[in-house]
């Protein structure tokens, strides 16, 4: 069987793929919002070297990458484990051989993963014009600002695919995620500027 198939299927008879779907935009959405964060504070305070602001993001997104697989890994093979456990009581068999025992060994691993890597990718789609500019890369204007404008459109993308998701306009739910965007942008000037 095709990893994609079987992954399909494994979510398909423990009914989490809206978890891995939900873990995905939850976890993008805070690696975007820290990343945003991390740039604007950057912005607000003393001028500080692209190398040192690169490095700082970096740190921010290996934790939040870090955080992700090991909470969704606990949590979800808990999880898993438990309807195992239900299903095997229900059977009055055990279970742990079957594509169920299956399941409950490889979905909170597929799971912490979607949890893990989705700060992890946006993080660092944020950062490819901080890369760029310390590779000597020309840039229009200020690298900070470009990742800024990247960071408010991967948010807003979240958005989006949510509205699709839900079936209401995706562009309501895009500028809803906007707006969450804007108004921590505004919380860090107030603060910290």
């Amino acid at each position: 069987m095709k990893l994609f198939d079987k992954v399909s299927f494994l979510f398909r008879i423990t009914s989490t793929h809206d978890i891995a779907r939900r873990y995905f935009v939850v976890n993008g959405f805070d690696g975007a919002l820290t990343m945003l964060g991390l740039i604007i504070g950057f912005l607000v305070s003393a001028p500080a070297e692209l190398s040192v602001i690169i490095s700082a993001c970096l740190g921010a997104a290996i934790a939040l990458t870090m955080s992700g697989l090991s909470s969704a890994y606990v949590s979800e093979s808990a999880e898993r484990q438990l309807a195992l456990s239900k299903l095997e009581e229900a059977m009055a068999s055990d279970l742990q051989d079957s594509a169920h025992g299956e399941a409950a060994r490889r979905v909170p691993l597929i799971i912490a993963l979607v949890n893990g890597l989705a700060p992890l990718i946006i993080s660092l789609i944020i950062l490819i014009p901080l890369w760029l500019a310390k590779a000597g890369i020309p840039m229009p204007v200020s690298p900070l600002y470009i990742a800024i404008a990247m960071a408010l459109l991967l948010i807003f993308l979240l958005g989006v695919f949510l509205g699709n998701i839900s079936g209401v306009s995706w562009l309501r739910s895009g500028i809803q995620t906007l707006l969450v965007a804007v108004l921590t942008m505004a919380l860090i000037y107030l603060f910290a500027g």
